[in-house]
């Protein structure tokens, strides 16, 4: 239940703010509890960042948990603030991230480069939101290239995990299995058609990639892919103190070079982020036409402030190799197909990402559970960047209309995987204007339709 009740066919209430729309559980919202079930499983995605934190910034475990609450108090604050969104990490670049941390020394010189590039997808963030570019450039780009960069970035999210060395390899059991049964669950023709006869189907989907994660858990234990957790009783001791030494404030601000090494990476991380919003928009847009009793705005100037305000709150309190994105994608597809169930199975769209997040936060602080999901972290960031990656061809391949846009788009993304998501842009943009635009001087054109 919550004070304020919504009337059929109008927004979620709320308070303005500004360019935000604040929003509280309880107040503005129902707490769901399919969502919060699903985040004291999910939380643990979360605790998928600590072995990165460790290697690449040379971080402490608890030092590196603190970082971690940090970044759980940021993905409290789309739904706080107005974005239907469900935020995550920038996932599919994380790789790029990791590869520009290396250049540099665990310790010091990571952090003040982290800070450097977080700092710098803020501004990207916040002058798009500011001047609302950000919305401009979702409604200008071409078909094509908005294909091109989400199937790029679901090629680049599978491909880390299929490849020679990757988790696929060293835990092949359960990673199969837990992706399969994901897969089952969230896309088959066959089990939607099982919904609306068997009751136990409904209430099984309802909880996303959870049975398909635990499954994969529970399986990866007993042939030995991971050990036996050690349980352990009470609340955890994030080291807050200590986090002040790893920060830019004790361990000193990146010089200008730092920071001009640092563009190019920033760049690359908008680029697949600007694909999670379009990913994010195209979600919000299924979901807002089969429902009829509430109105989603989407409005992508305030997706870029709170992501902007997200990133600048890692770069001062805690570099994160993911930084700040805009979705995560697995979860957000999840909470929209069971969102287009209608008001009984989610009151708003805001009232499922807002009780999945401040679960996940509270979540962080139950021991049991942290020492619980420890040995098998890999296996909840492997099942993330799978579903990622299979979401985003999805929608990529979704976003085109012809054959000569699927070239484009086809091409574009392998390039964006292959060789980074610079190139992939430049080999974008020149076969839009070789191949697709009809005339060099004017974008009014359109292909002409090769289906």
């Amino acid at each position: 239940m919550q004070v304020f009740k919504r009337q059929h066919g109008a927004e979620q209430p709320h308070w303005p703010l500004g360019p935000f729309k604040i929003r509280l559980p309880f107040v503005h919202y129902r707490w769901e509890t399919a969502e919060m079930m699903q985040a004291l499983i999910m939380f643990v995605v979360s605790l998928a960042m600590i072995p990165l934190l460790e290697k690449y910034l040379g971080l402490p475990y608890e030092v590196a948990l603190a970082y971690v609450v940090v970044c759980g108090i940021g993905f409290m604050l789309p739904a706080l603030l107005g974005v239907p969104f469900v935020p995550g990490w920038i996932t599919p670049g994380i790789p790029v991230v990791l590869l520009f941390l290396g250049d540099f020394e665990p310790g010091p010189a990571a952090i003040q480069a982290l800070f450097a590039l977080q700092l710098l997808v803020f501004l990207i963030f916040l002058v798009l939101g500011l001047t609302r570019l950000g919305s401009v450039m979702v409604r200008l780009v071409p078909n094509s290239l908005k294909g091109g960069i989400i199937i790029g970035a679901g090629i680049a999210a599978l491909m880390g995990e299929i490849s020679s060395g990757g988790r696929l390899a060293n835990t092949p059991i359960s990673l199969v299995l837990g992706s399969l049964i994901c897969l089952y669950l969230m896309f088959s023709v066959s089990f939607k058609g099982l919904l609306e006869r068997v009751p136990m189907a409904r209430k099984i989907v309802n909880y996303g990639m959870v049975p398909g994660m635990i499954i994969a858990i529970l399986v990866g234990i007993a042939v030995g892919e991971y050990s036996m957790p050690d349980v352990r009783w009470g609340i955890t001791q994030p080291d807050f103190a200590a986090m002040w030494q790893y920060l830019p404030f004790s361990v000193g601000f990146p010089e200008p070079r730092v920071f001009m090494l640092a563009v190019p990476t920033a760049v690359i991380a908008y680029i697949i982020a600007f694909g999670d919003i379009i990913v994010g928009q195209s979600l919000m847009q299924r979901a807002d036409e089969l429902r009829t009793d509430e109105v989603i705005e989407n409005n992508i100037d305030r997706v870029h402030l709170v992501t902007a305000l997200r990133n600048a709150l890692h770069a001062c309190f805690a570099p994160y190799p993911g930084l700040a994105g805009p979705l995560w994608t697995a979860v957000a597809a999840t909470m929209a197909e069971r969102y287009k169930h209608g008001r009984e199975a989610m009151e708003s769209i805001y009232s499922g990402t807002g009780t999945f997040w401040i679960t996940g936060f509270l979540a962080l602080f139950m021991l049991p559970l942290v020492s619980f999901f420890q040995p098998v972290l890999p296996i909840a960031l492997s099942l993330t960047l799978i579903l990622t990656g299979y979401i985003c061809l999805m929608v990529g391949f979704e976003q085109l209309n012809n054959n000569t846009e699927r070239g484009i788009a086809g091409t574009m993304g392998v390039v964006l995987a292959v060789y980074g998501a610079s190139w992939g842009l430049a080999t974008g943009v020149i076969l839009y204007i070789l191949v697709e635009r009809t005339h060099l001087l004017r974008f009014s054109t359109k292909a002409p339709d090769n289906s």
